[in-house]
């Protein structure tokens, strides 16, 4: 797959960047392929040591210290190419801790980075495909890292943003060499993106692919998952044809594990809160792919499709529709964007038996949290802030503000408090 060379797309990750660069000696980007991390580091960086040019491991391999040579900062992109090269940072970074040194650029997660974690000599950063905000270049009128003040500040601002607008955001992708592209060439791409994952990257990470389609099934059972906590078992039976001999969950849990060194899969975890305020909680995670569009492309769906109730796409029990899942998938790769920026952690909440959910809960240092519900409707009734009041009425102080996301045009509060926002208008 070739990324098309375009404009730089300001990213909230600049802000974090420029503000940690001049106190820290080394930082690292982590993120899956395209997602745009050599751009972004390479603005920052005055040498560069690019392990993904031919013969450039070679040439690291003979000499293994060019990797940190040069003037600062330097970056290393790839650096999982050559492992070897996070300890070599390491190690220049206790010999001379000063800052803006280093940046490393990796789009996998090797199994041995290293012979050391780089804990308390390089700071780790994730990087993720384009938030809504970063999409539309727009300003947004409600701030995510507001809300989690707890002040319950009034919410104000209008968009013209409909439900045709956030299918084609979904389908558009939030690979910054992407945007822009003709619809017909961005599926071009993410098919190509999704066909080196099997082809290359998984050999890159010394595991062969016995079967590619088995994984490509599989991989097209977990997207008709996504935003849905249902277990590996039914994901390997969605991806079974027929009555077909089903592959091993030895089998599984390395496609697993490998799709999640990559980035390719992000979980969101399940909120396990530190006070006793609740029990009976779900530890599952819900699914969801780096980037929704993978899911819509693995799942043969374009925009018209998404708006078609009719969409055909593998059995997985759900309670919404499957533009409803993919946009709380944008939705939820938007605010992890923004919560990154407030240092502040994303899960979801479920209790045992599913009675209550709360889509996301963001969660800031104190264990205080932000609560989220992503509503694919442009309007939004009692029966929709059922579970946040519920919430509230369980962790009480500790909710900081409670929150629904919609397709509609205005921000407000309604009478009970709740912040009513739609999708285009939420920011860092």
């Amino acid at each position: 797959m070739v990324m098309a060379r375009r404009q730089y797309i300001s990213r909230i990750i600049d802000t974090e960047l420029d503000t940690l660069l001049p106190i820290l000696p080394a930082i690292a980007l982590e993120g899956a392929k395209g997602v745009g991390k050599t751009a972004t580091a390479a603005r920052r960086a005055v040498t560069v040591h690019a392990l993904d040019r031919p013969g450039a491991l070679d040439l690291a391999g003979a000499d293994p210290q060019r990797l940190i040579s040069g003037r600062r900062p330097v970056l290393i992109d790839e650096w999982q190419r050559m492992p070897q090269s996070w300890d070599l940072v390491r190690r220049a970074v206790d010999a001379d801790p000063s800052p803006r040194q280093f940046l490393l650029a990796g789009s996998a997660s090797p199994r041995t980075p290293g012979t050391h974690s780089g804990a308390g000599r390089i700071v780790r950063l994730k990087m993720r495909p384009l938030s809504l905000i970063e999409r539309t270049g727009g300003v947004p009128t409600v701030s995510l890292g507001h809300l989690l003040r707890g002040t319950r500040e009034p919410v104000v601002g209008s968009t013209s943003q409909s439900l045709d607008d956030y299918a084609a955001e979904v389908c558009a992708s939030g690979l910054p060499g992407l945007r822009g592209m003709h619809p017909r060439a961005i599926r071009a791409e993410l098919d190509g993106y999704l066909d080196l994952i099997t082809d290359r990257d998984f050999a890159e990470m010394g595991q062969a692919v016995r079967r590619p389609g088995t994984l490509r099934r599989w991989m097209t059972a977990y997207a008709a998952a996504t935003a849905t906590t249902a277990s590996y078992d039914v994901v390997r039976d969605a991806a079974t044809p027929g009555g077909g001999e089903k592959p091993a969950r030895t089998t599984i849990q390395v496609y697993r594990d490998i799709l999640e060194r990559l980035w390719i899969l992000e979980p969101l975890p399940a909120w396990l809160p530190t006070h006793n305020h609740l029990r009976r909680l779900s530890a599952a995670p819900k699914h969801h792919l780096v980037d929704p569009a993978l899911a819509a492309r693995l799942l043969g769906v374009d925009t018209s499709g998404l708006l078609d109730a009719r969409s055909a796409r593998p059995s997985i029990a759900r309670d919404t529709t499957l533009i409803g899942q993919l946009f709380e998938s944008l939705i939820t790769l938007s605010v992890r964007v923004y919560a990154q920026a407030a240092e502040a952690r994303v899960n979801h909440l479920r209790t045992h038996a599913g009675e209550h959910e709360v889509d996301l809960i963001v969660e800031r240092g104190d264990h205080r949290i932000l609560a989220i519900e992503i509503k694919l409707a442009a309007t939004v009734g009692d029966r929709d802030v059922r579970h946040l009041r519920w919430l509230a009425e369980r962790v009480g102080a500790d909710l900081l503000d409670a929150v629904v996301i919609t397709t509609g045009t205005d921000a407000y509060r309604r009478p009970d408090g709740v912040a009513v926002v739609p999708a285009a208008l939420l920011g860092p």
